[in-house]
């Protein structure tokens, strides 16, 4: 596996400082963004997309912000659509060349050219691309 563009954070907390680590990449064409983060309390793999057809068209319960071109997993649960009021990606994010793979806390991302999937340790996780998007 390898790892791309991996930036360690401080967050200060109210409690303390926790240190968290955080690789952020992109597919080759620039339309999938994604982010991996762990930290003490977990792991979260987040991808989103800039254009697609989407796939899910039912606005997630609760959800009072943008939703339907994010989708997540966490290194537990299965993978879902994700409620953000952000978007992921930027100027000189990494890209994760088709084939290659990358893996933070018990989560992996592959990208192929047909898309980026991520999954945790039970194969939980989600499937995305222009095209279309699957949780699972």
């Amino acid at each position: 596996m390898m790892r791309v563009g991996v930036a360690v954070a401080f967050l200060g907390l109210a409690a303390g400082v926790a240190q968290a680590d955080i690789i952020q990449f992109r597919s080759p064409t620039g339309n999938i963004n994604c982010i991996m983060v762990s930290d003490p309390s977990g792991a979260t793999a987040r991808c989103d997309l800039t254009e697609l057809t989407p796939s899910y068209t039912r606005r997630p319960a609760g959800c009072k912000f943008d939703w339907g071109r994010s989708f997540a997993v966490g290194n537990t649960g299965k993978g879902y659509l994700a409620c953000v009021s952000d978007a992921v990606g930027g100027a000189g994010v990494a890209v994760l060349r088709y084939g290659q793979a990358v893996s933070l806390g018990g989560i992996s991302c592959v990208s192929a050219e047909t898309g980026m999937t991520c999954t945790n340790a039970k194969g939980h996780g989600f499937s995305v691309s222009k095209a279309k998007q699957k949780l699972f």
